[in-house]
């Protein structure tokens, strides 16, 4: 079973000479905007796998010698992959933390229950499975007096100089540049310290207490001083949705109001990330400003836009000046003239666009995006959440129906954590009341009451929901989905709710993905047997549940290889709330009309529970439906400044071909 398909997804071919570069003079030549080492890896896997071995191959030498080795490790997730491979050595016996001291980079405060601290979950993800003796664990208490904060924080400093410094220092980058918990603004001599949480960190730990109201005012955090004496710092980054902070801390000036550009000047600092968190620097992004490139379609059609939009202008009107004054002049040897290149590249981009997303029946199809046959396709639209079929592809999925496809819609996961108590104590309320008026029955009324009380006066934060609330709030996401559904056209029986088990744990936290996962999927493909699917390509998720139910797919697919009806399916891939596919990896994009762009609204605004009150809205203040208009207008607007046709907004579409 191959679970993480989606980390070999590259959508450009990249040669490895710009990420894994021959030799100290072609990495200086490619990384020459960048102000740190920054090592590119495939995948996660293989970047976590490499610098656990780097670390645990120094533990190891430092038990030689009877010496401890110090580390200093944030809470959060970047790191997660890396205990995983340090907890499967330990438990192989290859692995000792005996000579291990931890020291925490930070803490929430105050805390009113150690269920989501930072010490909770740097103790399940590595400490409570390892060897390391407990009075080698340090960590702010989260419980302590406020009075006595200023004097723990320079005890902290003490204890870590009395350990002999902070040998690796290892962590994520949070939103805009923050590092451990120094947010922008913060001095480059602060030491470990206390600080008020900006709306920005409340907003990114508000999935660890379910709600951005359980979140604590503030965090004891190591501070940029104390972070600056570490005698190795390793920024860990993975994922397309950091790639812009990668690109921002490696190539950026330094500067306080992106925090984690002020340890570019230390010795020994390095940055380890995948090749989709690495997408947005230069040698990766640019790469024709820092070396002769391997041209293909994607890699002009990017360079393209790229001019067009440092020249404002569109691409007809490109001149042989604009490509020699912005380092593309290999592509006039190729091409001859700017000419050439421009009526390739606006061709190419103009046969993206289709009013026909399942193919247009009797018409040539050798420009367009999908075959002309069969007609009408069997399509299945994947979603992980109950409502990201309608916020990523709603203009789509309403123009597939209207064309008359056989239009199934797969909804992954239930989507149950993400409902808040209120709206479980309303949907029971108006439960109660109906039972009441119509049924002499009182169990339906007692249930409904037992779930009223519990979460109006006996919840307790931090503990895994009832299932009987899960069951609620799944119910209540489920009807959200089928009214949406119906309303965009999809048939009630084409409605497909799969549950996949690895989501339902009842916390934030998911389990890995099983062969029951694989199995639910895989049997629903079988039945239906598609001539065109749609699934969340989205990675930028900050979530990570668009990966697993991607993963989940990808893995389904390879296991179902050799299939004919699989050999001529279509797999398209859509992007989420976050972020829209950048313009060289567009295959196929779908004009939405003013009108259509209104009912996709509709559909999104019947996922009630998605509105203002949903826990996890992520670090956009806006809503769903507001991030997605914004999103397709955009992309119309982008078509229009390369010179094509004006519309009120397109959504975009990637093509998967299988591994």
């Amino acid at each position: 079973m191959k679970t993480n398909l989606s980390s070999k997804i590259t959508l450009t071919r990249i040669p490895g000479r710009f990420y894994h570069p021959e030799n100290a003079y072609e990495h200086s030549v490619l990384a020459r905007f960048e102000k740190i080492p920054t090592y590119i890896y495939e995948s996660i896997e293989e970047g976590s796998v490499i610098l656990a071995g780097e670390i645990a191959l120094e533990i190891k030498k430092r038990q030689q010698d009877s010496r401890k080795l110090t580390l200093a490790l944030p809470g959060g997730r970047s790191t997660r992959r890396v205990f995983e491979e340090w907890i499967s050595m330990h438990r192989a016996g290859k692995l000792s933390f005996a000579n291990v001291a931890v020291f925490l980079v930070s803490e929430f405060y105050p805390l009113t229950s150690e269920a989501s601290s930072s010490l909770t979950n740097i103790k399940d993800m590595l400490l409570n499975h390892v060897d390391i003796r407990p009075e080698n664990i340090h960590y702010p208490d989260g419980f302590m007096n406020k009075d006595a904060i200023y004097d723990f924080c320079r005890q902290y400093e003490q204890d870590i100089a009395d350990a002999g410094g902070i040998d690796y220092l290892i962590m994520g980058i949070g939103h805009r540049g923050r590092i451990g918990y120094n947010a922008p603004g913060t001095a480059v001599s602060s030491r470990t310290h206390f600080a008020m949480l900006d709306s920005d960190s409340r907003k990114e730990a508000s999935q660890l207490f379910h709600s951005i109201d359980n979140v604590p005012t503030g965090v004891i955090t190591m501070g940029l001083s104390t972070m600056l004496n570490a005698k190795n710092i390793i920024i860990l980054s993975w994922g397309a949705g950091k790639a812009q902070d990668v690109k921002q801390t490696v190539e950026d000036k330094a500067s306080d109001s992106f925090p984690a550009t002020c340890l570019q000047g230390h010795p020994a600092i390095k940055v380890v990330t995948d090749i989709q968190a690495a997408g947005e620097l230069t040698r990766i992004s640019r790469p024709w400003l820092v070396s002769s490139c391997e041209w293909d379609t994607k890699l002009i059609r990017r360079a393209i836009v790229w001019l067009c939009r440092m020249t404002e202008k569109p691409i007809l009107k490109l001149t042989n000046k604009d490509y020699n004054e912005h380092e593309l002049g290999e592509l006039l040897a190729l091409y001859d003239s700017a000419y050439n290149v421009n009526i390739k590249i606006f061709n190419d981009i103009q046969h993206t666009i289709t009013g026909w997303p399942g193919g247009k029946p009797n018409a040539d199809d050798s420009n367009r995006p999908e075959r002309a046959t069969p007609y009408p396709k069997k399509v299945i639209v994947f979603s992980p959440h109950p409502d990201d079929d309608v916020i990523s592809m709603g203009g789509t999925l309403r123009r597939l129906c209207d064309q008359k496809h056989d239009v199934h819609v797969a909804y992954q996961t239930s989507g149950n954590i993400a409902v808040g108590d209120e709206e479980v104590i309303r949907y029971c309320e108006y439960l109660r009341d109906v039972c009441r008026q119509y049924t002499k029955d009182e169990t339906v009324c007692s249930k409904a009451e037992e779930i009223i009380r519990y979460l109006c006066c006996e919840k307790k934060e931090g503990l895994p929901e009832k299932r009987d609330v899960l069951f609620m709030k799944g119910t209540i996401r489920r009807e959200e989905a089928r009214t949406a559904c119906r309303y965009s056209g999809v048939k009630d029986e084409n409605i497909h709710f799969l549950d996949l088990p690895f989501y339902e744990t009842g916390t934030v936290k998911k389990n890995s993905l099983s062969e029951k996962d694989l199995d639910i999927i895989k049997k629903l493909l079988q039945n239906i047997r598609p001539d065109q699917m749609f699934v969340a390509g989205d990675l930028a998720d900050p979530h990570g549940t668009h990966k697993v139910c991607l993963d989940a797919i990808l893995a389904a697919i390879d296991d179902l290889k050799g299939e004919e009806w699989l050999e001529n399916c279509r797999i398209w891939m859509y992007r989420g709330a976050w972020a829209e596919w950048e313009m060289d990896h567009i295959g196929m994009a779908v004009p939405i009309s003013p009108e259509e762009l209104r009912f996709k609204r509709n559909a999104i605004l019947k996922h009630r529970s998605q509105a203002e009150s949903a826990p996890f809205l992520g670090d956009d203040e806006r809503l769903f439906w507001q991030r997605a208009e914004y999103r397709n207008r955009a992309t119309a607007e982008l078509y229009k400044q390369l010179g094509l046709a004006s519309y009120e907004a397109i959504e975009a579409f990637v093509r998967y071909i299988p591994l």
